[in-house]
């Protein structure tokens, strides 16, 4: 589904020398597969993440998705608006903080996406009450972020990145704000999805017990992903 060759990505700051972040990351994930990386704060680990979601671009390395080569000889192989495109229609994202828009509803977040894209808001609000239904929350769709949980509020999230039916879910730290319980439930509803829907997940957390109960975890270590020993 997806793969990273030799990924390498340094920001420079005014009057600074460059600070080197990834270098040469190289990752395989597999349709419907579960992979979790560990590592230390300020590893890369979100710039990582922000790599495959399209959101930044690397220095050099290959990208391919799905066996399209996105990221080559240092730029995307698509324009901005097929870029845009393709990251709407293939990737959802899952953050820390789950950016709901405060005055919509649960059903509302999820279905604003589509029924931006299409117009059509019936048949959006009919496909978010499914996910959401499907995900636990049938009695909670006409509340508000503030009425919700914060499990609640980040399966609403997870509901939001479901509705385009992504081949792939990104997630930073999707459990950094609940507790353990609430983090034992996200992570089995996440594995759940990824074999239900053949969705693959790219999670990066700081909890090493749940990352361990991934298809895979990776750690990583000095601007390189390796295997979690």
């Amino acid at each position: 589904m997806l793969e990273t060759r030799n990924i390498c990505k340094s920001y420079s700051l005014p009057g600074q020398k460059s600070l080197e972040i990834l270098r040469g990351v190289d990752l395989e994930a597999n349709r419907g597969e579960m992979v979790t990386i560990v590592g230390a704060s300020g590893s890369g680990k979100t710039t990582l993440l922000n790599l495959l979601g399209t959101l930044d671009t690397p220095d050099s390395g290959e990208i391919v998705f799905d066996g399209t080569t996105i990221f080559q000889h240092n730029r995307y192989t698509l324009s901005q608006k097929d870029l845009a495109a393709f990251r709407n229609r293939t990737i959802g994202f899952v953050f820390q903080f789950h950016h709901l828009l405060s005055d919509f509803s649960a059903v509302e977040n999820v279905a604003m996406a589509e029924f931006i894209a299409t117009g059509k808001l019936s048949p959006a609000k009919e496909k978010a009450t499914r996910i959401l239904e499907k995900l636990g929350l049938e009695n909670r769709l006409n509340h508000l972020p503030t009425e919700l949980s914060g499990g609640e509020q980040q399966r609403v999230a997870i509901a939001r990145a479901l509705m385009n039916e992504p081949s792939m879910i990104l997630a930073d730290e999707p459990s950094g704000n609940l507790d353990n319980r609430n983090s034992s439930i996200l992570y089995d509803l996440m594995a759940e999805l990824s074999k239900e829907h053949k969705t693959s997940f790219v999670i990066v957390t700081h909890n090493e017990d749940y990352a361990a109960t991934a298809d895979r975890c990776l750690k990583m270590e000095n601007g390189k992903l390796l295997p979690k020993e």
